[in-house]
């Protein structure tokens, strides 16, 4: 029987008399009341299991859901992280390849130059050995004639026929005895450039240096985009408290995952970077956490900086220098000129004197001396006043170098007159190591609008007639017309060129200035 039909049966019998059931009815009564009871307690139990499943499969949806969103974002920042990676791989790949084809012009152009040269000589021989073979039969033929006079004057006296040849001899051959001293005196001076030539491209060939491509930018990458805002800290107290301990500038925008470092100190702007990435690898940033790390890194610093000088003059193999000279020439590690780094710099000016000096028969210890200390005037706090290189000619005075080096590291932009052949050398040394193809970051379109800029602020004085930028942007000679600018004014245009190139140009070093007055009179007679 369902449990429909006891449901019903029991409907009949409760409505029946009490007092006529039969014990087996009631007990039928008892039973299907006890089913009904049951069934109700069953659908009642099967509800709450339903509701306690619906709510266990809620709960696992809302955990599946946050946890696919935990791996989403985890693989999206290793793609991200991945990116940056390969983007930093392929920027360093495409630097070295840059390098390398600068290299590769670079001797192509020494082989054109070389080529050049050797095409030019063989030339030159040619014409000497035409020359020759032409003067030695025209000498042939002036025997033959003379010795056929000779014979005709058979009759004169030995003494007048000397004296007869001599005065003919020389009125003959005084227009070839010019030429020849003529010739002799260019062939010296041409035999002295060549030389000059050789000594430089010997010296030059011998040193072989990468360029520099260091930024002067520092930026810190970030783990997450988190960390910004944990670098921010609460109303700013951790970015107030890291540019207060470092002296820099944290810049944060909208730039993902990188903080950039802005300070004109290349030591302080380092000391910032180490800090900054020891913060964010140890995750606790806080004023005092800031604090500690920026000293460590000052300290850190500071022993990189020792070791970068001591290094340098290891590598230079240059004894006696004074630990204080050694450390300051140690702080050129982080100051660059047109991303030319200053410290790499000095250390090839000193190799190229000391090569230089070697071809000339001069002492290289004393040359390579004053070519590595010629720019430490640059590592110097801002409160000396003075040039870079008379700051640093009397530092190194003070600790006690020879007169000799000293002049040589003043002199080195021609503020004072050289007193030393070393001078000249580290002058030369200076120029080749600033100036050579790749040694500083400036491209070829910049390095001619500076000197057009340069030639254009020049010939827009009044009175100037010509402006000619030489050496590499390193001088401009200006002419001006003589019948309107006098002598005193010729002086007040260089000065007034000077203000203009210093206030309106960026340009690396110094720039020599040469104002230039001539009157000519020239007449012609007929």
């Amino acid at each position: 029987m369902d449990s429909t039909c006891a449901a019903d049966y029991a409907l009949l019998i409760a409505a029946s008399d009490p007092l006529d059931w039969s014990p087996a009815a009631t007990l039928v009564v008892g039973v299907l009341f006890g089913v009904g009871i049951a069934r109700m307690l069953l659908k009642r139990h099967r509800r709450q299991n339903q509701e306690q499943a619906d709510q266990v499969m809620a709960v696992a949806k809302r955990e599946a859901a946050v946890v696919a969103k935990e791996l989403k974002q985890a693989a999206e920042n290793e793609i991200a992280s991945t990116r940056a990676e390969l983007s930093r791989e392929q920027d360093r790949h495409a630097i070295e390849t840059d390098v390398k084809l600068r290299e590769i012009k670079s001797h192509e152009e020494s082989l054109a130059a070389l080529d050049f040269e050797l095409q030019r000589k063989n030339e030159r021989l040619n014409r000497e050995s035409d020359a020759v073979k032409q003067a030695r039969d025209a000498l042939r033929e002036k025997s033959r004639g003379l010795r056929r006079k000779l014979e005709g004057l058979s009759n004169m006296d030995a003494e007048e026929i000397k004296t007869s040849l001599r005065e003919e001899v020389q009125i003959e051959c005084q227009d070839e005895l010019r030429a020849l001293r003529r010739g002799v005196l260019e062939r010296s001076e041409q035999d002295l450039q060549n030389e000059a030539r050789r000594v430089l491209i010997s010296a030059m060939q011998r040193l072989s240096s990468r360029p520099n491509n260091d930024l002067t930018a520092t930026i810190v990458q970030l783990p997450t985009e988190e960390m910004k805002g944990r670098i921010i800290g609460r109303e700013g107290r951790n970015i107030k408290s890291f540019e207060a301990e470092t002296g820099v500038t944290l810049l944060i925008d909208e730039s993902p995952q990188m903080v950039l470092i802005s300070s004109f100190d290349p030591v302080r702007r380092e000391i910032a970077r180490v800090a900054l990435e020891e913060l964010i690898a140890d995750g606790r940033i806080h004023p005092a956490s800031i604090e500690e790390f920026v000293n460590t890194a000052r300290d850190e610093i500071e022993l990189k900086v020792e070791q970068a000088g001591e290094d340098a003059v290891a590598q230079l193999s240059i004894n006696g220098l004074n630990p204080e000279v050694i450390k300051l020439i140690g702080r050129l590690k982080y100051r660059f000129a047109y991303n030319q780094n200053a410290l790499d710099h000095s250390v090839e000016v000193g190799f190229l004197s000391s090569m230089l000096a070697s071809e000339l028969g001069l002492d290289p210890a004393i040359a390579k001396r004053a070519g590595l200390l010629h720019d430490i005037g640059k590592a110097i706090e801002s409160d000396y006043e003075g040039s870079h290189a008379t700051i640093g000619a009397d530092f190194i005075k003070r600790h006690g170098e020879t007169p000799t080096v000293v002049n040589a590291v003043a002199a080195h932009h021609e503020e004072v007159p050289p007193e030393s052949v070393y001078a000249g050398l580290v002058i030369l040394a200076d120029t080749v190591s600033a100036v050579r193809p790749g040694a500083r970051a400036e491209s070829m379109s910049s390095y001619i609008q500076r000197l057009d800029r340069l030639e254009s602020l020049a010939a827009s004085i009044d009175g100037v007639k010509q402006a000619f930028a030489i050496q590499a942007g390193r001088e401009v000679r200006v002419v001006v017309n003589p019948k309107v600018v006098s002598d005193d004014r010729a002086g007040e245009i260089a000065k007034e060129l000077r203000q203009r190139v210093e206030d309106e140009l960026q340009y690396p070093s110094t720039i020599k200035i040469t104002v230039i007055r001539e009157c000519r009179y020239s007449e012609t007679a007929t």
